[in-house]
């Protein structure tokens, strides 16, 4: 396909960009605890710009590392000693024909007193975010005019460090937006009341700005277009900002939208179309003359070329996509789109703990720790008995070094637990997902073998040098009473074996993504479905956006849930539940009973190989570990470490 859209040469404000895509911010935990640039925060931004963006955008960087903070090692540019670390990393990003600019960021009310260690948190007014929990202090009209001073700092030190411009964080329910938001912004000084006294704060931003680092230093700005929250920032009231803000000097508008109190709006799930926020850019470039960022789960290059020819954006912003696959730019320009490992929007980048990790590509925040492939010396043997994503990844990395592959699995098709997603919108970007390391098996010539049986024997035969176990688990019954019944069965006799029920009264128990799509799926069947929902290690891993999202989806179709319950029985009439808080019991009558409650480990070949060889290994569902995430590191870290 040809891409003369996304290839052509863009501007914005005095910069010219090489091409219109866009990294947009999003937050790494790479910065030290004192919220310095790292050497390995920086390589994460510089491979990115060697994969062939035109725009980087830095992670929030705060203008006031006491009070504006929003999490744990976020960058920070307060002070003149930060600027040769963002010197480093403009030259670093300059090398590879990108431009970089900063986003500037102060949290408002979206912080916490864990973070200001112990003050109270501050914002326009005194309204409480109720995804925060803590009542902010008003700030006084001298605090406000000293932090606009410090926002205009922060774009001093970034010229003066070499980077292309800034980006002033007004979205997402933070400082900027609070003064924004007739929700937010109650104040009755010169910042706050009518539309033009709730501008100002961003206002005098922009003039300060502009008089500080000259009207064509560029400035952008980052708009929740729409809060999806009442009385705050919608469409209506973001075209008029939007018109007001180019008015005095802006030089784009990054089009996103949702607060903390909707952040399923901010970071989407697995269960959003793509690209279902382009309509906000789309109608804010229908106000504007200066240009517009599309953004928000962005993934298919022949889609992000269809948004730039239909004039619907003049840059499209993806995020997430670039966590998963740094070369995406550069595969889209020499025509590899089959080798783009896109985002699948699991939202393990957003609720891993410490530094920022991927599940799809495990180089992700530690490029430094993997700086290369390293070839062996000599040609060896390894056999991978199971073809999910585990022991794809492991194939994959070890063909690259150099190693003779086979891969064998049992069934007609490679994917393992990842072909068990259903639901139609997570499904897409799940196949996505398998087809690319279906075409990475293609690519590298690893020998497949389908529909085969594993043995001691036949991998006898084979004399590998390595054994690699990744043979996957089977469902998890826990030892209820009544098991034996002849009406209870296990998801995979609904997804894989295809087991039809119609018209029946059907109790689903577990939790997890896979109890969710089996339960949609029996009641698409026809049936009467009450979930049952027991909380299991997979479900846990479940980030709160995706489950209220899910939850939501099972009350459309008409299905029953039922909370803060253990089961008790299983009987011939149905099931015994048992109150978690007063130990009550009640009788749910059913005619079928189906266990949902996750994966145990399979691993039948372990122990008889180890008696004959010496290099076996263990990885994902056959280890006892159950994400995709730990199947995908395990498989990449022990092919990068086998010699």
């Amino acid at each position: 396909m040809n891409y003369q859209h996304l290839f052509s040469v863009g501007k914005i404000g005095s910069v010219t960009l090489k091409n219109r895509v866009v990294m947009p911010a999003m937050g790494t935990g790479l910065a030290s605890s004192d919220g310095e640039l790292t050497e390995q925060q920086i390589r994460y931004y510089e491979e990115r710009a060697k994969g062939g963006t035109g725009l980087i955008i830095t992670e929030f960087t705060t203008v006031d590392f006491e009070l504006g903070r929003a999490a744990a090692n976020q960058l920070r540019f307060d002070d003149d000693l930060f600027i040769p670390g963002f010197r480093r990393l403009a030259d670093a990003v300059h090398t590879y024909g990108a431009r970089v600019f900063v986003q500037l960021h102060h949290a408002g009310r979206e912080s916490s007193s864990y973070l200001t260690g112990g003050k109270q948190i501050v914002a326009p007014s005194p309204v409480t975010c109720e995804a925060i929990g803590e009542e902010p202090r008003e700030l006084s009209t001298s605090e406000v005019k000293d932090i606009i001073g410090k926002f205009v700092e922060g774009a001093a030190r970034c010229q003066a460090a070499g980077i292309d411009g800034v980006e002033l964080h007004g979205a997402h329910g933070y400082l900027i937006n609070q003064f924004l938001s007739p929700n937010t912004n109650l104040r009755k000084d010169e910042y706050g009341g009518s539309f033009e006294k709730r501008m100002r704060f961003v206002e005098e931003i922009i003039q300060g700005i502009k008089q500080q680092c000259g009207a064509d230093y560029p400035v952008t700005v980052r708009l929740s277009v729409d809060e999806f929250e009442e009385g705050g920032m919608d469409l209506s009231l973001s075209r008029k900002v939007s018109r007001y803000l180019e008015k005095i000097g802006v030089d784009g508008i990054h089009a996103s939208s949702g607060n903390y109190n909707t952040m399923e709006k901010v970071i989407e799930s697995p269960l959003f179309e793509e690209g279902w926020r382009v309509y906000l850019a789309e109608e804010i470039k229908k106000e504007v003359n200066i240009p517009v960022f599309a953004v928000g789960n962005i993934r298919d290059p022949q889609f992000v070329e269809s948004i730039l020819a239909a004039g619907r954006a003049d840059f499209v912003a993806i995020g997430r996509g670039h966590i998963a696959d740094p070369d995406w730019v550069r595969k889209v320009a020499d025509g590899r789109e089959k080798e783009i490992r896109m985002c699948i929007s699991c939202l393990h980048c957003v609720y891993t703990k410490g530094h920022i990790e991927c599940s799809v590509n495990v180089r992700a925040g530690r490029e430094i720790e993997f700086l290369e492939m390293k070839k062996i010396n000599e040609k060896r043997h390894v056999v991978i008995v199971g073809g999910g994503p585990g022991g794809m990844e492991a194939a994959r990395v070890l063909a690259i070094r150099g190693f003779d592959v086979t891969l064998i699995e049992k069934n007609g098709k490679l994917g393992g637990q990842l072909n068990l997603v259903t639901d139609p919108v997570y499904k897409k970007k799940m196949t996505r997902y398998v087809r690319y390391l279906i075409n990475e098996m293609d690519r590298l010539k690893i020998d497949i073998r389908l529909n085969s049986e594993a043995s001691v024997g036949l991998i006898k035969l084979m004399n590998p040098d390595v054994v690699l176990l990744a043979t996957g688990g089977t469902p998890r019954v826990p030892a209820f009473e009544g098991l034996e019944l002849p009406h209870v069965s296990n998801y995979r006799d609904v997804k894989v074996e295809n087991s039809i029920f119609t018209g029946q009264k059907i109790a689903v128990i577990g939790g997890g993504m896979v109890c969710h799509s089996t339960s949609r799926r029996l009641s698409e069947q026809g049936n009467d479905v009450t979930l049952i929902e027991i909380l299991t290690e997979s479900a846990r891993k479940i980030s709160p956006q995706t489950r209220m999202k899910l939850m939501e989806k099972l009350k459309t179709v008409g299905i029953q849930v039922i909370t803060g319950h253990s089961v008790s029985e299983i009987t011939a009439e149905g099931v015994i539940l048992k109150e978690d808080k007063t130990g009550e019991t009640k009788a749910i009558e059913v005619d079928q009973i189906v266990i949902a409650m996750g994966v145990q480990a399979y691993n039948p070949l372990e122990q008889y190989l180890r008696e004959i060889m010496k290099n076996v290994y263990v990885i994902g569902d056959a280890a006892g570990n159950t994400s995709l995430a730990d199947a995908t590191r395990e498989g990449f870290e022990l092919a990068c470490a086998l010699g």
